[in-house]
Formats: C-alpha cells, structure tokens, sequence
C-alpha cells in the first residue's frame, strides 16, 4: 500500500465512515438494535464506538470490540471514555476472532458485513464464538429487492469499494447469514428515508445458533 493510500485508509477513511454511518436516521435504527444485547457481547467491527451509547450496561458484562483499523480505534478514545460499559479490544479482522468456542452470548454486526472480504469466513467464526442459544443482532445495509436499484448496486460496487472502504452495496445479507449456518429469527427490511436507495436498504434482524 503506497504512502497516500496509507493515509487516507488511516486517517481519512475513519472519519468519512463515521459520519455516513452516524446519520440521524442511521443513529435511531442503531437504537433499537443494541440495547438487545446481553452478558458479553462480541461486536465486530466496532469503529469508533459509536454503538456505545446505546448499550445497556445493567444487562451488559463486557462488550469485545473486534476492530482491525488503527485509525478507527483511536477514533474510538472519545466514545470509550464516556462509555459505561467494559469494552476490550481485539485488533483483528472478523476472519480471525481470537475468543473460545462457545463463549460470547450476543454477537453484534452493525454496518460491518459489506466490508469483510471472506465474509462466509467470518460468519462461521462469528457462529463459533457464539454460545449454543445465544444471539446474532444484526443491522446491515445491502442488497435491495427492486430490480433496478439492484442493477445499480452491481454497476457501481466496483468502484465504490476502493473509495468506501470495501464496502459492497449488493451483498444479499439475510442469505449470507443463513448460509454460514445460523438460523435466521426475524428479519426487518427498509429504505433508511432521505438517503439514495442504492446503499440505504435496511436487513434489520435477528438470528441465533442451534442447541447441540
């Protein structure tokens, strides 16, 4: 990676995500998915932590924050110190998440699934971690039913990936979820309101893992 691509993934890159990702309308469906969260929680892709706020620490433990970005990380210091939950990083990538087997209770994915490359991969790690009965919470942007907004999606994920951090704006999240073996529960789908519909159509949901 040359030395201005270092830059803008490092530096630039954190701070553009952070703001699309923290919209207003964005921000309120991020409040209705996380105060589900329960005993220790594995969030993967966790940025700047501006999921913190929404924890709630009376039915929390301890939150993992998977996050392999250093720029996001640091980004994170402000949101971790007004945070009353106990959070421990994990500098890694979602292919590679460094916890037991069966030993989270919620597994958080929030606006992190469009950008991991062997997401197959890290949905089974993710499915590993998770105890037997435990829960997947999931609120994710990705591919939309309308065809012509989906043909959109297609012709311009090339070129938004190298731009947006890898982001795919047509990944078919609720199947993605199925096929790593998780067993979907509810799955909520929207437009967020006031965004281009070509990476705003909202997989808002639920899944768990099977009792041996």
């Amino acid at each position: 990676m040359g030395h201005s691509m270092k830059f803008y993934d490092e530096r630039i890159l954190p701070v553009l995500i952070d703001k699309t990702c923290s919209l207003g309308q964005v921000m309120k469906l991020r409040s209705q998915v996380v105060p589900h969260c329960e005993g220790t929680v594995l969030e993967v892709g966790m940025g700047s932590g501006i999921n913190l706020e929404f924890y709630n620490p009376e039915k929390v433990s301890l939150v993992y924050g998977l996050e392999p970005s250093e720029g996001m990380r640091r980004k994170a210091s402000a949101n971790l110190a007004k945070s009353p939950v106990h959070v421990e990083w994990l500098g890694l990538p979602g292919e590679q998440i460094p916890l037991d087997d069966n030993s989270v209770d919620t597994v958080l994915l929030t606006f992190t699934l469009c950008t991991i490359p062997d997401w197959l991969s890290a949905l089974k790690q993710m499915l590993r971690v998770l105890k037997p009965g435990g829960k997947l919470l999931f609120l994710e942007h990705g591919q939309s039913p309308d065809e012509a907004v989906h043909k959109w999606q297609d012709r311009i994920t090339p070129v938004w990936k190298r731009v947006a951090g890898g982001c795919h704006l047509n990944r078919p999240i609720a199947d993605m979820i199925k096929e790593s073996g998780f067993i979907v529960d509810t799955v909520e789908n929207l437009y967020v309101p006031k965004s281009p519909k070509i990476a705003s159509y909202i997989y808002k949901g639920t899944a768990h893992k099977a009792t041996e």
